[in-house]
């Protein structure tokens, strides 16, 4: 269902409907109905079939509703609440989700990239979201490897954590913690 409701698909679906209702009219010699229907709806519908050919859909977000209550009176973090909206939305001309992020970190495999599944908000001490990738082309110990620069990279005040919950599976967990401040004299 939710892929019906995609950008792409509400397009393609308008111009199909012009299409067939200016069909419809030039078969009827209805020539005020059938011009601008066929002559508008063809073009959007070719960019709508364009626009589902290269279309990524939203990572799944797995908080359950009464989790997502508690965590929306938490602070949130500015830069997780910004890749939480980014990887929730639909994308298009990407291979992924997060592409350039990955392709900076070197965490990219051209011929397998890293596929982001699903995405959850945490709550264990302070907010965070754990995001699921499938990467078949890139080993867990690259991953480890730059496990450190992972938080500071998506932003300030985070620190990253990983986990293999399969064998072609990881899951990173950003946390956001507070940054330790000196002791007052």
């Amino acid at each position: 269902m939710q892929a019906l409701r995609s950008p792409g698909s509400l397009v393609t679906i308008g111009g199909a409907l012009l299409t067939v209702i200016g069909s419809i009219a030039y078969l009827g010699d209805n020539a005020n109905l059938s011009l601008p229907t066929i002559f508008y709806g063809i073009p959007i519908l070719l960019g709508g079939l364009a626009l589902k050919s290269s279309e990524l859909p939203p990572a799944a977000r797995l908080t359950s509703p009464a989790a997502l209550r508690e965590l929306r009176q938490e602070p949130a973090n500015e830069a997780l609440a910004k890749l939480l909206a980014d990887v929730t939305r639909w994308r298009y001309g990407q291979k992924a989700h997060l592409e350039s992020s990955l392709e900076a970190l070197k965490l990219w495999d051209e011929e397998d990239p890293p596929q982001l599944e699903s995405i959850e908000e945490l709550s264990d001490g302070g907010y965070g979201l754990r995001l699921v990738f499938a990467c078949h082309g890139v080993p867990y110990a690259r991953w480890q490897e730059r496990q450190e620069r992972l938080g500071r990279f998506f932003g300030s005040g985070l620190r990253a954590e990983l986990s293999q919950p399969a064998p072609d599976r990881v899951a990173l967990s950003l946390l956001s913690f507070a940054p330790s401040t000196p002791a007052q004299p």
